[in-house]
């Protein structure tokens, strides 16, 4: 009998990791095999792919879990004999309505490890298969609930022996240290299992050698990598002393209770550029994180990143529409934490996963959330619709100024000077007005910002001249010259004459300003001096820029 095992990732650059294990695990089986789809491939063409096997073992998830079922009803079409098999975190809790479909005749929930191998060796003898729900006469059965997998079953797995190195290098490549989570977040399923189990030291040494050459991009799983300290530091030994130049390693990092000896081992080993540390922050309102049961302690995780932002990359997330979260207190948790400075920041809307807390008692705080994935809030007791639209507009905005680093200089000073919360709830409500958010070019951009920023903040010099600054470190061939005037070109002409400047071999924009910027990049202070800007361009990079003060 063929199985396939296989997923429909979000975009090309993810992979599966559990459908890659479960066929290594099983792999002796002669009649299995994978593939993956991406969001963006025609159904009826991967249920056409699908129907040449007897089952079909789809790995579920919040953001594929619609079209796989879409897709399963149209393999029953095609051949109403093919059987239809669901796993995954996305029917591991409440799957009452989904195993209820026609088109659906089983659901492993849980760890799929060892029912899958079991289902593999029964099949259609299923009686004994744990964490099974299937259908018999019409009435849904579940089998008990299987025993722990052991992961020092994966010492010899290596889930990517099958990828082409081509494959590995374009790609997000996933690996896990361990399982489970020490936390219980009311909003996270990772939390409900809350016993931490690590994957052997050799185990995960070997698969990330093998990784080093030919991936680029290696994503720990880990819900919380540095649970364990000493355990985390020895991972990231280990892959100081082995990787490859190109090579980018991401983290989840918990960093609110302190972290000294990590801190140490990054100031003593670790070079700039290597690693990226994603931290949920999540709100800084006590009575919201009380609610969710989460600890915060804000001036550990300010401290922590204060001391490792010049060698580690620094994602942080915050969530929008937790219980007692009214809209200023999301006003400040956004404006405290954006005086950061992380090179990315992430706005996200509270969503009510399956089998959560925050879901199973969501009447206590009147919430309504769309019964469809990805399950986001609507409303609450503490955000009106109209406040969360709002919200979303902010969220869009920092996306397409700040995440994407088109105007950093600018807004780095405007959430040193106002709040920069307001700032982008407003900046979108024009941003609206003048585009709608459709497709805009990268003029645009930069046109929005600055005619609101001249309508609404008092003809801020600083701020109009920080947004022409922005627009210029934006290119690497020399654009047009916008927003701010440039010297006459007899000055000019003087300035590359007296400086001895390569006008042959490079093309200059000079721009004159009136604070010291490169005081203010390092320092974030502005301070008073009139000053010529010079931005070089080579047609290849991004632009260099040479300072000359006192300039009239």
């Amino acid at each position: 009998m063929n199985i396939l095992l296989t997923t429909i990732n979000s975009k090309y650059i993810h992979q599966n990791l559990a459908i890659r294990l479960l066929y290594e695990l099983n792999k002796n089986y002669e009649k299995l095999f994978w593939k993956e789809f991406i969001n963006k491939d025609n159904l009826d063409e991967i249920a056409a792919y699908c129907s040449n096997y007897q089952i079909i073992a789809f790995s579920c998830y919040i953001w594929n879990i619609s079209k796989i079922l879409e897709v399963s009803k149209k393999i029953k079409e095609i051949n109403p004999e093919i059987k239809i098999l669901l796993g995954g975190p996305e029917v591991s809790y409440d799957w009452n309505d989904i195993i209820e479909l026609k088109y659906i005749d089983f659901i492993i929930y849980g760890e799929g490890e060892i029912p899958f191998k079991l289902f593999l060796n029964s099949y259609p003898n299923i009686e004994n298969v744990p964490n099974l729900v299937w259908k018999k006469n019409n009435e849904i059965i579940e089998n008990k609930c299987a025993e722990v997998f052991d992961l020092k079953n994966l010492i010899s797995i290596n889930p990517y022996i099958n990828d082409s190195t081509e494959e590995l290098k374009s790609k997000i490549t996933y690996i896990e240290a361990s399982r489970g989570c020490p936390y219980k977040c009311g909003f996270c399923i990772a939390g409900l299992d809350n016993n931490v189990r690590y994957l052997a030291i050799e185990s995960i040494q070997s698969n990330l050698l093998y990784l080093f050459e030919k991936a680029k991009i290696i994503k720990f799983l880990d819900r919380t990598f540095n649970s364990n300290t000493e355990f985390a530091i020895q991972i990231l030994g280990f892959i100081l002393k082995n990787y490859e130049k190109d090579n980018i390693f991401q983290f989840e990092i918990k960093a609110d209770t302190p972290q000294p000896k990590l801190i140490e081992y990054i100031k003593l080993n670790v070079p700039k550029g290597v690693f990226r540390f994603e931290i949920g922050i999540q709100t800084l309102n006590p009575k919201a994180n009380k609610e969710i049961k989460r600890s915060q302690n804000f001036e550990n995780i300010k401290f922590f990143i204060q001391q490792i932002s010049d060698k580690i990359e620094i994602h942080l997330d915050l969530i929008v529409g937790l219980p007692f979260d009214y809209y200023n207190d999301i006003k400040f948790s956004f404006d405290e934490v954006f005086k950061l400075f992380a090179p990315e920041l992430q706005l996200g809307f509270l969503k009510f996963l399956k089998g959560t807390p925050i879901r199973n008692h969501y009447i206590k705080h009147d919430y309504i959330f769309d019964n469809k994935p990805p399950y986001q809030i609507i409303e609450s007791n503490y955000l009106s619709k109209s406040e969360i639209q709002k919200i979303t507009l902010a969220e869009q905005i920092l996306e397409i100024y700040w995440n994407k680093k088109r105007t950093v200089n600018t807004l780095k000073y405007i959430s040193l000077s106002y709040s920069i919360f307001d700032f982008f709830i407003d900046l979108g409500i024009y941003f609206e007005k003048q585009n709608e958010f459709k497709k805009f070019d990268i003029i645009e951009i930069y046109t929005i910002i600055f005619e609101y920023s001249k309508l609404n903040l008092h003809e801020n010099v600083i701020i109009l001249q920080l947004i022409a600054i922005d627009f210029y470190l934006q290119h690497k061939i020399k654009p047009s010259i916008r927003f701010l005037s440039e010297i006459d070109k007899p000055s000019k002409n003087k300035i590359i004459e007296k400086y001895q400047l390569n006008h042959h071999k490079f093309r200059y924009i000079m721009i004159p300003i009136n604070f010291n910027f490169k005081k203010f990049v390092h320092k974030n202070i502005i301070k008073f001096s009139d000053e010529l800007i010079i931005f070089q361009y080579d047609g290849i990079n991004k632009p260099k820029i040479k300072f000359i003060k006192n300039f009239k």
